[in-house]
Parts: structure tokens; C-alpha cells; sequence
């Protein structure tokens, strides 16, 4: 270690980040062909695993991971910068807002405007193989004006996409951004009352694929409901011809949809939207519509299950997006103040085994080709799972009805793993000005504590590649700086014969013409 530190000294720092930056190019220029004998996630080579990401960006994700996954330094982040937006005074706000773009902002989202996120989506795409879920950063829409504003951006949001290379990129909509939040939960009420009471009459309703199951929470809607008013059933006739002008120029696009969950005590009325969607646009053999299943919940493979069979006799293709769920908290306090059970499964273990097993159900519907799915998992043990089964079904590895899915800025050893892989693999990316997005980074942040605290495996695995990288380095560096002296010795020892006549039979030039002719260099040593 003395040495090595001595052997750094010597490097220049710009001969140092040269090396590093050889050494991560050869890696890129020469990758290694991923067997198809093989499926395998492997997470031991970092090289391979991050050969196409810059040292410096490296260091940057190593540096925010390491921040949060101190919980306490997370919670104290969160409250400074709630009060912060929260204040009237500017130069708070501004530090605030300058703090997030620099830290959060940079590391889970692609960048303030479309232009931003288009050159992300892009870089991705050329330099990683990596598709990109495109979430233009909203909140919850409060009233109809709200929701007619966001429409407006998940439009140029589609629109940005279609001009970005072909599959490179999906578009993820939140239907609490173009339904007012009241009005999904009085929808939501009815449709529990009716999973009670199947002879309630629902004029509004429209498709017939259900959306709640034998297991469905129900304690939220104790007594009958009122029927929607008139207004009200104008509003929902708004709130789904928004939903469908989105669908439609995804079609013309020919780009997949993902539409987002959220709490229970509005996911019914998500559910009647995604499903009424997926009647009308999904009859082709790929899906354009894709729902959200959050596994964590105790009926979600019950509700999934009941879907995609409703949906195959519809004759409807079926999308799933299925997650493991980020309420936890919220659901729990709900239930408890109710005195009702939790919806949420007891136990971790309980929500990995529904994931893998509701995994299992859609890999088989994908080699039926009767339906589509994205896994989206940070769980290394739910992504070897899920590699090993398709494997096993014979699902081609390039096959656009399996998708894997990760957060930006999160299990980047996971992605690039199942992307060395031979999987289509996706990024979920969010985008907006830092005020527009803090929201949604904020719910992020306290939602997935749990999560940050346990990103161990990524932080190792960065840290490895880091030390590899400068290992590399240094002994580049070594071999360069001895080539160096050994050829200004045996230039000055030329010199010195030159200025004094050899004896007969001497031949001096012959030390320095065989060094000459090793060409000791940066890349031939590398490369050597």
C-alpha cells in the first residue's frame, strides 16, 4: 500500500484521470458477448457491469446513496426542505431549491425541461442499451383546470418521446394528475359498494373487467354512497376523454403507457380507468396500456389474477407493471385508525414471495402471448427468479413482452446486470424544474426510507468498481513513469557518447534503438 501511494504521488492528475478513463473505454469498446447457455444475473465483474459509465458519475452516485442511507440525515433533509418551499423568504427557497438541483434532483431525474430529458433518454439508450419510463414530475390535480394543465404536459411528454429513437422510451401517467382526487375516491366508494352489493346500478360504468376481488379491502366504504350527481358524472366523462387523448397519441406513436398506482383509497377508481383504457386500445399483440399491480397488498395477486382472465375472454391483451408498493406507512396508520386490518402483508418475505409468484402468473401469460409485463424490482433475488424462469418458458431475451424496471439512480448493479443479460431493461425516469418535482422527490424520499437504507449492495458494488478502476491506474501510472526515466536515461547516456568518440567495437546505440522499439506508451501498455 506504501508503494501504491508512492506511485500516485508521481502520477499527475491528469495522467491519473486519463487511465482511468482508458481503462473503462477499452471495456466499452470490447465488451464481452453475454452467453445465451448463461441466464445468470452475474454482479461479480463491476467492469462489465459499469463499462459505460464515467468515474466521475460513479463517484457522484456513490456520494448521494452514501447520504441517504443515513435514515436520520434523510429525515432531517426532508423537514429542512418542506419548511424551506414552505417559506416565504427568497433566499431560503432559492438555497433550497439550489441544494435539491445539486443533490436529489441530479441523481433520481433526468433534468429540468424535455430538451434535458430527451438528451438523457437518449445517452441511455446509444451509450447504455437502456430504454427509458418517462414521468413527467406532477402531484395530485385539485380541480379541472389542474388537470387540464397536466394533460397538456403528459401530451408534449408523448410528443417529445416519438421524436426520440424507436423503443428507446415508454411514457408513465398518473391518473390523480387528470381526475381530481375527490372525485376518484367518491368512484372508489361506489365501486366497493357494488363488490358488496352486486346489485347497485352504476350507470357510468362502462367496462367489464373487475377491478376488485373476494379479498379486497373494503372497510373504507361502511354505508351506501350517494350516486354520483350530475356534475360529478360530467367531470368522470372529462377525466376519461383526458385519459383517452393520451392513449390515443401513444397508439399513433406506437409507445407503451404506464399508468402509475397509488393509495387504496383511490386505487379501484385507477383501476376502472387503466382497465376502461385497455378495452378500447389494447388489441394488438403488444399492449399499449399497462396497469399497476403493487404486490405488497394481500389481494393484489387475487385482483391480477381476476383481471387478466376477464381481459383474455374480452379478447384484450392485458399490461402489467407489477411492484412491490410504497404506502406501507400510510395504509397501515389508515387501517389501524379504522380499526381494520392492514392491507398490506405482515412480513417482507410475504411481499417478496407474492411479487416472484405473481411474476410467475404473467411470465406464463407473456409466453401464451396473451398478455405483457414490467417487472419492476430493485430485489436482485426477484430479478434472478424472474431471469431463470423466462429462460426456462423459452421467452427470448429480446423479446419487448418482458421488460425489467428500476428506478433512476437506484440498483444500477441489478439493471446493468440483467442488461448484460440480453433483457430489455428500463430506467424510470422523472423530469421537471426542481420546484415542480420537489413534491414528488419528497414523497419519494420518505416513502422509500426502507429502500435507501438498504442500497448496501449497490454502494459495494460501485466502491469495488471505484478501487478497481484506480488500482488500474496506478499500475498504468507505474509503467508509464518507469518507461519515462528508462528513456531519458538512455537518451542523456546517447548524448554523452556523442560528445566523446567510441572505441572500436563499441556499439552504444543499440540499448537505446531497443527501447525506442518498445514504444512504451499509455495505450500499449493497457492494451498489452
Amino acid at each position: 500500500m506504501a508503494m501504491a501511494t508512492k506511485i500516485c504521488a508521481r502520477i499527475p492528475a491528469s495522467l491519473l484521470a486519463r487511465s482511468l478513463s482508458s481503462a473503462s473505454s477499452l471495456t466499452e469498446k470490447h465488451p464481452e458477448a453475454p452467453s445465451p447457455a448463461n441466464p445468470v444475473i452475474d454482479l461479480s465483474d463491476t467492469q462489465r457491469l459499469f463499462a459505460s459509465i464515467p468515474t466521475a458519475s460513479l463517484l457522484h452516485s456513490l456520494a448521494n446513496l452514501s447520504a441517504m442511507a443515513a435514515g436520520t440525515l434523510v429525515d432531517v433533509g426532508v423537514a429542512v426542505l418542506r419548511a424551506a418551499l414552505a417559506s416565504e423568504g427568497k433566499l431560503l427557497r432559492a438555497a433550497a431549491i439550489g441544494a435539491a438541483r445539486a443533490t436529489v434532483h441530479r441523481h433520481f431525474c433526468a433534468g429540468e425541461g424535455f430538451e434535458d430529458a430527451g438528451h438523457a433518454v437518449t445517452g441511455m439508450w446509444e451509450e447504455q442499451g437502456l430504454r427509458s419510463i418517462l414521468d413527467y414530475g406532477m402531484e395530485d390535480a385539485e380541480d379541472g383546470a389542474a388537470c387540464d394543465r397536466n394533460l397538456a404536459g403528459f401530451l408534449r411528454t408523448i410528443e417529445m418521446a416519438s421524436s426520440l429513437p424507436p423503443s428507446s422510451a415508454s411514457v408513465c401517467v398518473k391518473i390523480t394528475a387528470i381526475c381530481p382526487i375527490s372525485l376518484l375516491e367518491r368512484v372508489s366508494d361506489l365501486l366497493r359498494w357494488e363488490q358488496q352489493d352486486p346489485t347497485l346500478q352504476l350507470p357510468w360504468k362502462t367496462n367489464s373487467i373487475p377491478v376488485l376481488c373476494d379479498s379486497s379491502p373494503l372497510y373504507l366504504t361502511r354505508s351506501a354512497p350517494d350516486p354520483l350527481t350530475e356534475m360529478e358524472e360530467y367531470d368522470l366523462r372529462l377525466a376519461l376523454q383526458r385519459l383517452s387523448k393520451i392513449c390515443e397519441r401513444c397508439t399513433e406513436a406506437n409507445i407503451p403507457l404506464l399508468i402509475d398506482a397509488e393509495y387504496t383509497s383511490v386505487q379501484p377508481a385507477i383501476d376502472y380507468f387503466t382497465y376502461a383504457a385497455a378495452v378500447r386500445f389494447n388489441h394488438g399483440d403488444h399492449p399499449i396500456v399497462f396497469g399497476t399491480i403493487q404486490a405488497y397488498l394481500r389481494d393484489s395477486r387475487e385482483r391480477m389474477v381476476n383481471a387478466v382472465r376477464a381481459a383474455e375472454r374480452e379478447g384484450v391483451s392485458l399490461g402489467v407493471k407489477l411492484v412491490r408498493g410504497a404506502y406501507m406507512t400510510r395504509e397501515t396508520k389508515l387501517a389501524s385508525s379504522m380499526g381494520a386490518p392492514s392491507p398490506v402483508h405482515p412480513s417482507i418475505q410475504e411481499t417478496h414471495n407474492c411479487f416472484n409468484s405473481c411474476a410467475s402468473f404473467m411470465l406464463e401469460k407473456v409466453r401464451r402471448r396473451s398478455g405483457a409485463v414490467v417487472l419492476a424490482t430493485h430485489n436482485v433475488r426477484s430479478g434472478q427468479i424472474a431471469a431463470k424462469k423466462a429462460m426456462e418458458l423459452g421467452i427470448g431475451r429480446d423479446d419487448h413482452k418482458l421488460q425489467f424496471a428500476q428506478l433512476m439512480g437506484m440498483a444500477d448493479g441489478l439493471t446493468h446486470g440483467l442488461r448484460n443479460a440480453g433483457f430489455q431493461v428500463s430506467k424510470y425516469v422523472p423530469f421537471g424544474p426542481v420546484e415542480q418535482v420537489m413534491p414528488y422527490l419528497l414523497r419519494r424520499a420518505e416513502e422509500n426510507r426502507g429502500l435507501l437504507c438498504t442500497s448496501t449492495v449497490d454502494r459495494q458494488l460501485i466502491r469495488k468498481e471505484i478501487f478497481r478502476r484506480l488500482a488500474t491506474a496506478v499500475i498504468v501510472g507505474s509503467f508509464i513513469y518507469a518507461g519515462s526515466k528508462a528513456k531519458n536515461k538512455s537518451k542523456a547516456s546517447n548524448e554523452t557518447c556523442v560528445e566523446s568518440e567510441p572505441e572500436a567495437g563499441d556499439n552504444q546505440s543499440t540499448p537505446y534503438s531497443r527501447l525506442s522499439s518498445q514504444n512504451l506508451n499509455s495505450s500499449s501498455v493497457i492494451s498489452g
